[in-house]
Formats: structure tokens, sequence, C-alpha cells
């Protein structure tokens, strides 16, 4: 394998062809491959199949406290599923509420309460004029797409590092700038670069000093005990560092069992201090007299209990890791001294960021569609869509069977190359 950055260019021309007619070969195959969403695959929705059957017409239908889940009532969930969730992101059962199937739904519905109502004693958003929101970017395209909707939020890329945002540029606009209400964080196994935010980092998200009374950190900890490999990387707890530094009302984390269970038919938490939980429930107690309570008692039965969880993780770990193992062969085999790629090896979440050479990101993405392989669009990963460098993909490894894996992951590394090529040759 050659350094492209290094090839005379008579090699160059020589290695663009033969990349050319690999690519012409696997693009009449007709190939329908899909890698562009953090999808569970359907061997993974099979290991929890059992839940179906945990409740039927003859099963009791009451909660430990006596509820009957069948009917209305109990706006922030039973106590079993709060108990559960509270274990997961580490904090106590009363700073938990407990909704329906999305925690992207209840993300949505807090910037849009905060908004309209307000937070902190203070003045709703929209008519505090122009806002701010920060954007660790590369990030979660879903965040940029829910203050995207709101025309009175702009987005301000923050850059990631190895250790999570960078956090001078964090503080500077936090601490300086009333007008910056609030940051989108993915604190373990970021999406996409599976990047862990450090002690350190976590030490300073709660000891923030906010110019904006109303700043919140949203906390989307999607991936807390998503871990595929036997070394995963540990979190410190936001929630317990912010009471240290009397920041309590600083973080509104969310989590669910989306990728545990059934993407569409799990459960979603949210959990925050008491004066935001009050703002919260609020605006829920409006719009539904209770969330699927059948739900979230199939979901305790399943399970049982917060072990039961972590042990069916195991399960989803071991059919995960050897999918996340082969992308980081196929990149190593392929693309590994080139001098035209670099990728983070995670020890969780469900992605791989790879950063092509600058340029060549939306080539990349065209040239596999072309092949019948689906990426996540190019800059998707950066608030408007708008990757600087257009050099940021992300690969979606967990939903394609191996097999199909296997081909798409080819076919992407000689669409990187061929991109690489073409613009180094000037074409």
């Amino acid at each position: 394998m050659s350094d492209y950055l290094s090839m005379e260019k008579n090699a160059l021309e020589a290695e663009f062809e033969s990349l050319k007619a690999k690519y012409d070969e696997y693009k009449a195959q007709g190939l329908d491959l899909n890698m562009s969403r953090g999808v569970p695959g359907v061997d993974q929705l099979e290991l929890s199949l059992p839940m179906l059957d945990v409740i039927t017409s003859d099963s009791e239908f009451l909660s430990v406290s006596g509820n009957d889940c069948r009917n209305y009532g109990i706006i922030d969930g039973i106590i079993e599923i709060k108990e559960i969730f509270a274990e997961m992101l580490g904090v106590s059962v009363e700073n938990v509420f407990v909704g329906g199937n999305s925690s992207l739904n209840m993300m949505f519905d807090t910037i849009a309460c905060f908004n309209e109502k307000g937070i902190g004693g203070e003045k709703p958003w929209f008519s505090q004029g122009r806002i701010k929101f920060l954007c660790p970017s590369p990030g979660y395209d879903r965040h940029f797409g829910v203050t995207g909707y709101f025309g009175n939020i702009e987005m301000v890329t923050v850059p990631m590092t190895e250790t999570g945002p960078d956090m001078d540029i964090v503080e500077k606009y936090v601490e300086n700038d009333p007008t910056v209400k609030g940051i989108w964080c993915v604190p373990k196994y970021s999406n996409p670069d599976g990047i862990t935010y450090s002690d350190e980092t976590v030490r300073r998200f709660a000891a923030l000093k906010p110019a904006a009374k109303d700043f919140r950190i949203m906390w989307d900890n999607a991936y807390c005990i998503h871990d595929i490999t036997d070394t995963p990387d540990t979190l410190l707890n936001l929630f317990e560092e912010c009471k240290k530094t009397g920041n309590e009302d600083l973080p509104i984390m969310f989590c669910s069992t989306s990728k545990i269970t059934f993407p569409g038919a799990g459960v979603a938490a949210l959990a925050a201090s008491k004066a935001n939980l009050e703002v919260l429930l609020k605006r829920y107690s409006l719009q539904t007299i209770g969330h699927d309570k059948m739900n979230m008692l199939r979901h305790v039965r399943f399970f049982n209990n917060y072990e039961g969880v972590l042990a069916h993780m195991q399960k989803h770990k071991a059919l995960l890791a050897p999918r996340f193992k082969l992308v980081d062969s196929k990149l190593t085999e392929h693309l590994g001294d080139t001098g035209i790629a670099e990728w983070r090896k995670p020890n969780g979440g469900y992605f791989v960021s790879v950063y092509v050479l600058n340029g060549c990101a939306k080539k990349v993405v065209q040239l596999c569609k072309e092949a019948g392989i689906s990426l996540t669009n190019a800059g998707a990963t950066y608030p408007y869509g708008l990757d600087p460098n257009d050099s940021n993909i992300r690969i979606a490894p967990t939903y394609p069977p191996m097999n199909d894996l296997q081909n798409a992951l080819d076919i992407f590394c000689i669409c990187t190359k061929l991109a690489a090529a073409e613009k180094l040759l000037g074409k």
C-alpha cells in the first residue's frame, strides 16, 4: 500500500485507473446496502422478542404502587422503571421522569418548553431575541435538527477534542455571553467520534459559571451502557459533580432503551433537578394523561432490575463487537498507509467516525451512493450541514449483516481512495 500524498503523478494516474475499474465492477452489481443510521440489526432486535410474552391477557397489570398500568395516570412513570433509569443515569429516583418511547422527543419538548415558557425564572427564550446553542462537532445531526427547527436559535460550532468539547471555547462562550442558553452533549461514546468525556471535562462542565441563569446542558447519555469491548470507557457522574459545585440545575440528562430493546417501542427517560422537573412536568401534564405504562411494565418484567439490563447488554456486545472489529480491519487493510484517511477505534456506541482527505467527503458519499451504499450525508455531523473541511463521514455498521457490511466497507474504501486520487490529480 502506498502513501497517496507522496506518489508520483504517473503512479497515481495508474492507481486511479485501477480503482475506477474496480469501482465500475461493484457499481454494475446493483447493490443496495445501508450504513447511514445507527439502527440495530435484526439479530439485535430478536434478543428482545421474549419481552412480547411477559404480559398476556392473564397477567397482573398492577405496578408495585398498586396502580393499574392499563389506565390513565402516573405522569412521570411507574416507580419500577424509574428505579432502573435512576441507576442507569446515576441519579436519585425523585430526579427521574419517564416518558414515551423516544428520548429525542423529550429533548425536543425540553427545548420547546424553555423556548416558550422559560426556565430558571427567566423570560422565554423566544422573547429574548436571537439566542445561541453550542454544538460540539462533529456531533449528532438530530440534535442540530432540533435547535435548527426553532428560528430564534443560532447554532455555534465547538470543536471536539480527544477529551470532549474544547472546554476553553465552551467556558469563553458560556461565562461571557448571556445569549448562550445551552449546549448539546453526547458524553459517552460520542456520536460519531466515540469519544468519552474525560473527568476533567465533566468537572469543568459542573463548574461553569454561566452568564445566563437559563443556560442548560443537554446531556444525551444515549450510549451510557453500550460497551463493545472488555475495556469500556468510564464517565464521571455530571449530576453528582454539579451538586458539589451548587450547579444542580445545569444538566438535563437523557437516555432510553431504544437500542436496548425495540427502537420503535422502547422507553425513554430524563433526569433533572427538582426545579427543572417542575417546569417540564407542567408541560407534560397538559400534553398527556400518562405515557404507555404497559410498555414500562413489560420492560420491568423482562429485565427485573438494572442488573438484568446490563446482562442483556452483554448479548448486544457479542453481536456488535465483531462488526466494529471488521470496520477497523477493513479500514486498516485498505486505507491504513495511504495518508488519506483517519478514524477512531471506539470502545462502544454505534458509529465509527472517518476523516477522509479534506474536500473529499461529499465526493466519497456520492460515489458510494452511485454504487448502492447509503451513508449519512457528508456534513450532517456539523450544524447547518456545513463541515468546514468536507472531511468527516459517519459509518454506522450495526444494521447490515456481516457479509453485506464487508462488501459495503470494501466499496467505501475504494470510493475513499478514488475521490482522493481524483482530487490530488486535479481531475
